[in-house]
């Protein structure tokens, strides 16, 4: 059975479309348990009705034609329930309802599974036998995985429009995919599709605009892989038997035959560009091995995209570098990162989409600094047909609308002049003080690593950096940088600063953040070999970067080091002796350097609890709040299947840094919030209760803060601390603190309508 679904679940992901996906089913599924009818019938929620839209065993032009209403039947009593049905008298049970329609007789043996998505249920797929039949449970697993694999295409097909007929009817304002906010704003533009290259299934969708220069370049790339085979072919003469070189043989044949590149050929002859082209060719000749019963001979399909990944490469060694982008480009990808956004002139980035990650991504934080637009977590998204559509992103719900109605639009235009309209507002802020409406003084603070980030805003507005992130300069490399090539990188962001503070964060990769030329492989890389924990491995990495801080602080005096990812007070120690040993070695080569302040990051939960000593140990405290709220809750913020439950305001988070700033002030040290949380309206107030001293954030939340800042009382917001920690749950907190901000006339801030 397993050998059959791993079958089946390939041939629906090989389907160009929706009612492909559901004949392979209907007819595999029949086949495979032995029912006389298998059906799919989809909820269609505007009509309310569930439409049979597939079937093997009933009459063919029943399709599309025979409905029940939402929740009649057997059909709408799966649905209602969103579980399982199995009976072996179908007919006696007092929801069956007999559809004559459809050409059927009384069948007794009944399943029907839930297609379920996003708690959503889309449809039912159902099998029905003539006789008395209750199915085994191995065959109620069998469907329910298929159900599944079933899913992500109906929703994909509602996107597209396959279901509505058209693309404009598709989007309407109930047609939008769902994500996760990632940063605040709304964007309308045009998809340009990030993908990894060499990978055939990430290839987008796209015309051919050069169809004969396309096709000039297949036959480069196939003459070039031919003659890698042929090479490969000799050199593992002496070593394999006869009839696997004449794997060899087959795929040299079907690169000179006419098939593999005549079918590629017509496709961009037909207006698909080479790689796409490329990509539906060999995954239907792959599909074709996948249907033959014999197992060596379905293995071979393995081979068939190995042969294409091949071709794949050498067409992209020789694709052009994608030199303009719309005026407003929406980034779309599976993943999108710094060195994607940093392609694109910031003057043409509208937004960006991404399947995967959540608000504290990697990339949406940079989103955030950039003050570009981002949802995440579009799990249902169909990277590969989005390129060159329009698309509407709205960061603030974590909505994205493919190819929008003109009703949609329009709201959305107003929604982009409103935000104008806000920007022009806070404009006004610029200069004056962050200041409680009772005189208590709140230092904000940047949060910067990229040279985008740098901006006018970012150095005038800010009162020095919160957290400068050094990885960054790690990532772009193919190599560790020098202690030189960091020192002017450093030296750059403390002169800009000078005389205000400047805390540089130790080299903080790992989980999210790997480095390309440093690998480490692991299964849970956020409870793993990260942060300072790699720094008390690789002591010369650590003591190079400290080197530089402390040399390119000489004469300036604004350096603060930071160390991130701290689990023991021993560590927070070892380290200390290793920052005075590269004080010392300097102050012997003659270097005028001194001792900075160092501080740690609370990020770990284990620090919470051990916050005194570990305030009698720095200078000062930092909480990386993106960190400790994910570890404290137990939740990959990285997952956007668990995203929704990562949430900054749950009053667990509260407690914890209540704790830290009590803790740290009973040794008068300063505690500042470094995380996204401290850019968050609603959070700051909180913040400011807790006797938070300053936080730190990107550019573009730094005048909406002060305004915050500037709205209330520290006595206030000490009375709506004190509320949101009698509260049991994080969205009653975060109602709670909407109101608050709404009776000062703050909601802008958070809600755009």
């Amino acid at each position: 059975m397993l050998d059959v679904l791993h079958r089946i679940v390939q041939k629906v992901n090989a389907a160009p479309d929706l009612d492909r996906a559901l004949s392979v089913i209907v007819q595999e599924v029949k086949q495979a348990i032995r029912a006389d009818v298998c059906s799919v019938y989809l909820t269609d929620f505007e009509q309310r009705r569930h439409v049979l839209r597939a079937t093997h065993g009933l009459r063919r032009a029943a399709v599309g034609r025979v409905s029940l209403p939402l929740h009649q039947g057997l059909v709408g009593l799966v649905c209602e329930r969103a579980e399982p049905l199995n009976l072996d008298d179908a007919p006696g049970h007092p929801r069956y309802r007999f559809i004559t329609e459809t050409g059927e007789v009384p069948y007794h043996g009944f399943l029907g599974v839930p297609i379920i998505q996003n708690r959503q249920v889309l449809g039912v797929l159902v099998v029905r036998q003539r006789d008395p039949r209750r199915f085994a449970d191995e065959e109620v697993s069998f469907l329910f995985t298929l159900a599944a694999q079933l899913a992500g295409a109906i929703v994909h097909a509602r996107v597209s429009g396959e279901l509505s007929g058209s693309e404009e009817q598709a989007a309407g304002p109930e047609r939008f995919l769902q994500g996760l906010p990632g940063a605040a704003g709304v964007a309308i533009g045009r998809a340009v599709v990030v993908y990894r290259e060499a990978d055939l299934d990430a290839v987008p969708d796209r015309p051919a605009e050069q169809p004969e220069q396309e096709i000039a370049l297949l036959h480069r790339a196939v003459a070039r892989v031919r003659e890698e085979l042929r090479r490969l072919q000799g050199q593992m003469q002496e070593t394999l038997p006869a009839e696997e070189l004449a794997l060899f043989d087959a795929l040299l044949l079907m690169l000179s035959g006419d098939t593999l590149v005549t079918q590629t050929i017509e496709r961009i002859q037909a207006g698909e560009w080479v790689q796409s082209a490329l990509h539906h060719t060999v995954e239907e000749h792959a599909a074709v091995f996948e249907r033959m019963e014999d197992a060596y001979l379905r293995e071979r399909a393995s081979d068939i995209r190995d042969l294409g990944r091949r071709i794949l490469m050498r067409l992209q060694s020789e694709q052009p570098e994608r030199a303009e982008y719309p005026d407003r480009t929406i980034l779309v990808g599976e993943s999108v990162g710094a060195v994607e956004l940093a392609g694109v002139p910031r003057s043409r980035l509208a937004g960006v989409i991404c399947a995967g990650g959540s608000r504290s991504s990697h990339v949406a934080i940079l989103a955030r600094a950039m003050g570009v637009p981002a949802v995440m977590g579009v799990t249902d998204l169909p990277v590969a047909r989005m390129e060159g559509r329009e698309v509407i992103l709205d960061g603030y719900r974590g909505r994205v609308y493919p190819s929008p109605t003109p009703s949609v639009r329009r709201e959305y235009s107003r929604l982009l002049r409103e935000e104008q309209v806000l920007s022009a507002e806070l404009e006004a802020l610029r200069g004056e003080p962050a200041v409680t409406t009772d005189g208590v003084p709140m230092t904000l603070y940047l949060n910067t690593g990229l040279v985008s980030e740098m901006s006018s805003l970012g150095t005038s507005e800010a009162q020095g950096v919160g957290l400068y992130r050094t990885e960054l300069p790690f990532m772009v490399r193919d190599r560790f940088p020098g202690e030189e090539s960091q020192g002017a990188n450093y030296r750059r962001v403390l002169e800009t600063f000078a005389p205000r503070p400047v805390i540089l964060r130790t080299l903080d990769v790992g989980g999210d953040k790997p480095l390309p030329y440093f690998p480490v492989q692991e299964s849970n890389p956020f409870l793993g070999w990260r942060g300072i924990r790699i720094s008390l491995d690789h002591p010369e990495i650590f003591l190079t970067q400290i080197r530089a801080m402390l040399r390119a602080a000489v004469g300036l005096g604004n350096l603060r080091i930071m160390l991130p990812m701290v689990t023991r007070i021993s560590e927070v120690e070892e380290l200390t002796l290793l920052i005075q040993r590269a004080h010392d070695e300097l102050q012997e080569e003659g270097e005028a350097v001194t001792l900075p302040p160092v501080g740690v990051m609370v990020e770990v939960p284990a620090l919470v609890y051990q916050i005194e000593a570990l305030a009698r140990r720095v200078d000062f405290v930092s909480v990386g709040s993106n960190d400790l709220t994910q570890y404290l809750l137990a939740v990959d913020r990285n997952n956007p299947r668990v995203a929704e439950l990562y949430d900054e305001l749950h009053p667990s988070v509260l407690r914890a840094l209540q704790q830290v700033v009590d803790g740290a002030r009973s040794l008068n040290r300063p505690v500042s919030v470094c995380g996204e949380m401290a850019g968050n309206p609603l959070a700051a107030v909180l913040l400011l209760g807790m006797g938070v001293e300053s936080l730190s954030m990107s550019a573009a939340s730094l005048l909406r803060i002060k305004w915050v800042i500037r709205s209330f009382s520290r006595s206030r917001a000490r009375q709506l601390l004190q509320a949101a920690l009698r509260l049991e749950e994080g969205g009653q907190v975060r109602q709670m603190m909407e109101q608050a901000l709404a009776e000062v006339g703050l909601e802008r801030l958070f809600q755009v309508r």
